[in-house]
């Protein structure tokens, strides 16, 4: 974890060369978080594991003027953006198509929406878009959570705020979330 946090400040300070030793130690951990993206995917998805982790990380090592924080910021940042990469494919996917084969994913434990646990990821995005209008706290606790897979002291160090309140907040955007998805805003 340190040696992720120091070559990310190396980053952070123009080292050129710190990309390149960043990328194999948090490799397997960015394939992980991918993997549990494109589980979620429709059958047959054309995107790949391995495209989703490098799309990811050129975007993580190409930002300009990025200060980063540590190991869990660069996580957090990382399940942003893959769940971004993953939207916009599927808009793109739904264009094509308009209307046939919705992208669906299946919510782990994490939020637990009842028995019914199916989502449409353009409804995810749209709901968590809302919310972030409502509560941007709230929205990248969700984020960092559900899609970057952060515990609860993770993500509590990167907002720099307590457990306590990110255990509040995290109870209170799930309810909001289902709410929301259920239709019952």
């Amino acid at each position: 974890m340190q040696e992720v946090t120091r070559l990310l400040k190396e980053i952070t300070d123009g080292d050129g060369k710190a990309p390149e030793e960043l990328l194999p130690i948090v490799y397997d951990e960015l394939k992980k978080l991918a993997s549990s993206y494109m589980r979620n995917e429709r059958e047959g998805h054309t995107l790949q594991t391995t495209a989703l982790v490098h799309e990811a990380y050129i975007r993580l090592v190409d930002w300009k003027n990025v200060s980063w924080q540590n190991r869990a910021h660069f996580f957090a940042v990382a399940a942003q953006l893959m769940r971004k990469t993953l939207v916009d494919y599927a808009r793109s996917h739904r264009a094509e198509k308009r209307g046939s084969g919705i992208q669906k994913i299946v919510l782990d434990e994490a939020i637990t929406f009842a028995a019914e646990n199916d989502l449409d990821l353009l409804a995810l995005d749209e709901a968590l878009s809302m919310l972030e209008k409502i509560d941007p706290r709230q929205s990248r606790i969700i984020e960092m959570r559900f899609f970057g897979g952060l515990t609860i002291e993770e993500t509590a160090e990167v907002m720099d705020l307590s457990a306590a309140t990110i255990t509040n907040e995290w109870t209170m955007a799930r309810t909001w979330l289902y709410s929301r998805l259920k239709g019952n805003d």
